[in-house]
């Protein structure tokens, strides 16, 4: 087994500066009048957010907040049919003993900092709810995890990477939570190590097929005679125009990677345009600060295998062999969903019994694609319930239930 050594972020001063010297030579666009968001990122903001991360962003403040934050570790893990991947993961213990050991996973353009805020609430202790050991790696080829160096490494290689993680670290018997890939990963993890390994996962991005009525004959006539409700519909139209008008970014990074590799490698505005435009247009309307922005944009730009390391995934989701079979995965394991209404993709509630066994689902009124960051005190609270006293999910790690056990004297 290999060993968990201790991690802080130290990004070198001459990388910092060499940054800085190329935002100061950066060349801008032009742009068309009054076209506010419908071309992409409005050259204004990222004038802005240049002119910022070139002479009043303080980095060094940053790394320092987010080592003092999250407990950050670096492990081998052996990968079948590939290499040993150096990983790196926050990894923060409740002060209960028998906490729920929990892994999150988040997505792209993610990293580790999406358990940020989450973190300090759920290792929490109280007799009201439960506390959980958290665990979130930064997936291959994202923050400072290894990437992979052979083609072929697809979500099922990440899977295997997050489940011989939480192995090495002693947790035999653990609940996921993921949304964008962290969803497909966890979903995988609940197939392939459901039951013996992963006990219960929660999602807030559940992306489900439409119901077949020769597999589930019931469901499929409840919803056919059931109107779309008022959220339903609204999700729906949304996920028309993500559709129609916010793939693109999908179609580049699964086709040709390493073409846009470069750009986002070598230019630092490029990488910024690239990512900002997402967290902008994917959240509800979340109100980014610029520093927020560039702390997000700045861990891939320092990312460990560089920032075209992380978009690969996409590449090997498409073209693996495997690639769509975890859409026809049903974990029989107790599955949560937490709805947010400007997610990318809305699933028709109902649709989600295709995802699994679906035992929580609860609606929220605001929310986009980044819920553990937008929305962290909702995300707490649905996963507390789940796996609290009176959810639905409670006590499936055996011995760790996440409350303080009471011993009864004997009389």
């Amino acid at each position: 087994m290999s060993v968990e050594l201790p991690f802080q972020i130290s990004i070198p001063d001459f990388k910092l500066d060499l940054l800085r010297q190329k935002l100061a030579l950066t060349e801008f666009p032009d742009e068309l009048e009054n076209t506010g968001w419908n071309y992409g990122a409005p050259l204004s903001d990222i004038k802005r957010l240049v002119a910022r991360w070139k002479d009043g962003y303080d980095w060094k403040l940053e790394e320092a907040k987010l080592n003092q934050d999250l407990p950050q570790f670096t492990k081998d893990i052996e990968v079948n049919g590939f290499e040993t991947l150096n990983i790196h993961y926050v990894h923060q213990k409740s002060s209960l003993a028998n906490a729920i050991p929990l892994l999150f996973v988040h997505g792209w353009p993610g990293s580790f900092i999406e358990v940020r805020k989450i973190l300090p609430l759920l290792v929490q202790s109280s007799p009201q709810f439960p506390a959980f050991h958290v665990v979130a790696l930064s997936l291959p080829g994202f923050g400072f995890s290894e990437g992979a160096h052979k083609p072929g490494f697809a979500a099922e290689q990440y899977a295997e990477v997050a489940h011989k993680l939480m192995l090495s670290l002693g947790y035999h018997e653990y609940v996921t939570q993921g949304g964008d890939w962290g969803y497909l990963i966890t979903r995988i993890i609940a197939h392939r190590y459901g039951g013996k390994y992963s006990k219960a996962w929660h999602t807030n991005f559940p992306l489900a097929t439409p119901l077949n009525f020769s597999v589930n004959p019931i469901l499929f006539l409840q919803h056919l005679f059931t109107p779309y409700t008022a959220a339903e519909k609204a999700g729906i139209e949304r996920s028309k125009r993500f559709e129609k008008e916010g793939q693109g970014y999908f179609h580049e990074q699964s086709t040709k990677p390493q073409t846009l590799g470069y750009s986002l490698a070598d230019s630092p505005v490029g990488l910024l345009a690239w990512i900002y435009e997402k967290l902008a247009t994917w959240t509800d309307s979340y109100p980014w600060t610029d520093d927020e922005v560039l702390t997000w944009v700045t861990i891939f730009y320092f990312s460990r295998a560089g920032p075209a390391a992380s978009i690969r995934i996409y590449y090997e989701f498409v073209h693996s062999a495997n690639g769509s079979q975890p859409s026809s995965f049903k974990p029989t394991i107790p599955l949560g969903v937490s709805h947010f209404p400007e997610e990318l993709r809305i699933t028709p509630r109902k649709f989600v019994h295709s995802v699994g066994n679906l035992v929580f689902q609860v609606e929220h009124s605001t929310g986009g694609h980044f819920a553990a960051y937008e929305c962290p005190d909702e995300l707490v609270d649905d996963l507390r319930e789940m796996f609290g006293k009176q959810g639905p999910a409670f006590g499936v790690v055996p011995g760790k239930n996440g409350y303080e056990q009471r011993i009864r004297a004997n009389l």
